[in-house]
């Protein structure tokens, strides 16, 4: 196979994985991350289905595991902390996960299983970012924001859901592709716990009236994350959300000041969290995910929003694919390295696309998980009642109705990735 230049920008999850595969295959693969360094918050995330596949195809699964999240399941709790529902994790190897997976581990600790096994083999850039490129014949030649230049065969935008290389890629004047729902935000931090004699892994979710949930997850014996979840169409919390961090803490202390169950000491304790992140919730949309030497993976082509569950499988997948499609299309016998590029994209598109799509079916204003955030102390105790009834009869009502595991569709097999 020709060996080309690649530039990814992006040092996350999806990044790396792709870093993995590129240089896999020989290509000499530079790594850009406008961060200083590698970055390692983030809160709780999961693999499922073809996600899994592909972590066992890196030989990654060992090193999971060893650093995996021993989450047992998820409680649905009441105001008075009474338990309503609980939903065990799934671990037969059958069948859908549940909300809780085999596979849950900290953002930061895949990231830097993933950077372990890539970091001897590519040439990573700290405190850099794209600042504009130009696409000339067979390649691409990039200008970075420390003032340097450099002419790549391809490059790859692995930087998630505010994509500068995708901003730069449709062009000025291109409408965004992020599409938030509507009114949906979550903030995510981490606070002080310490673990209580008696108590275990789990995950608790708390419905409140007024379109809001409050869900805790313990990671650790020292500390716990907390995801503050609600569906506000005002227009000082959208512009909370636009003046920074500050801002947002003070719209979410007003805005669950009276939700119940441990939201004062969580909206005390908040204030003091410097791992803290607020999102609008949303997805992302494009006609095409790549425009000649330019393609885009993961979060910066097709968000599929946290409402899925299946974000960061998406991300690995999508990586997967792509350096498949070029393993499989640019093939010896071109005339430059760069030749089968377009069908290796236009491939890595037509292959992933319909699972994408099965992923984000039905996801937006009017989706099942808004539908199930309660107004009223009524609908709060239907919903609790009938989560119960579902825990009862062993329905998986989480894995199979809200998360979107359940996607018809087959991880493709890459020879030249063996």
């Amino acid at each position: 196979m020709p060996k080309m230049k690649v530039l990814i920008s992006g040092a996350g999850i999806t990044g790396n994985a792709l870093a993995y595969w590129l240089s896999k295959l020989g290509h000499n693969v530079t790594v850009i991350e406008r961060f200083p360094s590698l970055r390692t918050t983030g809160l709780q995330i999961d693999l499922r289905g073809p996600g899994v596949k592909v972590l066992k195809r890196m030989g990654l699964e060992e090193a999971f595991r060893a650093n995996s999240v021993p989450e047992q399941g998820l409680a649905i709790v009441d105001r008075a902390n009474r338990r309503r529902a609980y939903f065990g994790v799934n671990k037969s190897g059958k069948g859908l996960q549940n909300f809780t997976t085999e596979y849950e581990i900290m953002r930061g600790d895949l990231c830097r299983i993933m950077h372990d096994v890539t970091k001897d083999k590519v040439d990573f850039r700290f405190g850099v970012s794209i600042g504009s490129f130009k696409q000339n014949g067979n390649g691409v030649d990039v200008e970075f924001t420390d003032g340097k230049a450099e002419r790549f065969d391809f490059v790859v935008g692995a930087d998630g859901v505010g994509s500068n290389t995708r901003k730069l890629m449709l062009g000025r004047g291109a409408q965004d592709a992020v599409r938030p729902i509507r009114g949906s935000y979550t903030a995510y931090f981490t606070i002080p716990r310490r673990i209580q004699e008696g108590e275990e892994y789990h995950s608790t979710f708390y419905l409140a009236t007024g379109r809001r949930a409050i869900m805790t997850r313990r990671h650790s014996p020292d500390e716990i994350q907390v995801y503050l979840t609600c569906n506000n169409h005002s227009e000082r919390m959208k512009k909370a959300h636009e003046d920074g961090m500050q801002e947002q803490k003070n719209m979410l202390a007003e805005i669950f000041q009276d939700a119940g169950w441990q939201s004062k000491d969580i909206l005390r304790d908040m204030f003091d969290s410097d791992n803290f992140y607020c999102e609008r919730i949303g997805l992302v949309k494009l006609d095409s995910w790549y425009n000649d030497k330019v393609v885009l993976v993961g979060d910066a082509a097709y968000c599929p929003s946290a409402l899925t569950g299946m974000g960061t499988t998406c991300g690995i997948v999508g990586a997967y694919v792509l350096a498949g499609e070029i393993a499989r299309h640019c093939g010896e016998g071109g005339k430059t390295p760069t030749d089968g590029l377009d069908a290796a994209f236009k491939a890595y598109e037509d292959t992933l696309r319909p699972f994408i799509d099965q992923v984000t079916d039905g996801v937006g204003d009017d989706s099942i998980f808004w539908s199930l955030m309660p107004e009223s102390a009524f609908a709060v105790a239907l919903v609790n009642l009938l989560l119960g009834l579902a825990a009862f009869l062993r329905l998986n009502v989480l894995g199979k109705w809200i998360l979107r595991e359940n996607v018809k569709w087959t991880l493709p097999e890459y020879d030249e990735l063996k």
